[in-house]
């Protein structure tokens, strides 16, 4: 059985970067890994995005917060992005499939690169998928936080598995 996208936040912009950095500070060490991105989840979910190196700055600042999590595995080679779509909305989505290779039912937190047709990163977003059951397989969708336009690349930044 599937699981379904669950959890999502933005990480463009340096406001992001800077609720990202506010929130997850104040974590203490008796928070879990899910009780951490729910945190960040709330800090960055409605935080618009930016361009240039503010999303270049928030990417950085995204790929430290999942150091973070703890008892985390990086597991990139088990998570794949499909080919992206883009609604009417102008919203870009991919479909984010990970694959749990552990032995009982873990969440993953995946970091999804949107870059243009010239490789420049134009959003970030980080996409959890909970409660995968061991030796299977779940989807979720990542969605760009603002309009994308002309030719859009995914791909899978960072995945932690925890």
């Amino acid at each position: 059985m599937s699981a379904r996208h669950r959890k999502r936040w933005a990480t463009s912009g340096a406001a992001t970067a800077l609720a990202l950095s506010a929130v997850l500070a104040g974590c203490s060490g008796d928070d879990t890994p899910a009780d951490a991105a729910s945190k960040a989840e709330s800090a960055v979910g409605s935080i618009a995005s930016e361009a240039g190196e503010a999303v270049e700055s928030a990417s950085a600042e995204a790929q430290q917060r999942l150091d973070d999590i703890q008892d985390g595995v990086d597991v990139k080679g088990d998570v794949t992005t499909g080919a992206p779509v883009t609604g009417s909305d102008g919203r870009v989505r991919t479909d984010v499939t990970a694959r749990n290779t552990d032995d009982s039912a873990r969440s993953f937190a995946v970091q999804v690169d949107f870059r243009n047709a010239d490789g420049r990163l134009v959003d970030t977003i980080i996409v959890t998928v909970d409660h995968v059951q061991a030796g299977s397989s779940a989807t979720a969708t990542a969605r760009s936080t603002h309009d994308l336009s002309g030719e859009v690349r995914t791909e899978v930044a960072r995945a932690v598995r925890y």
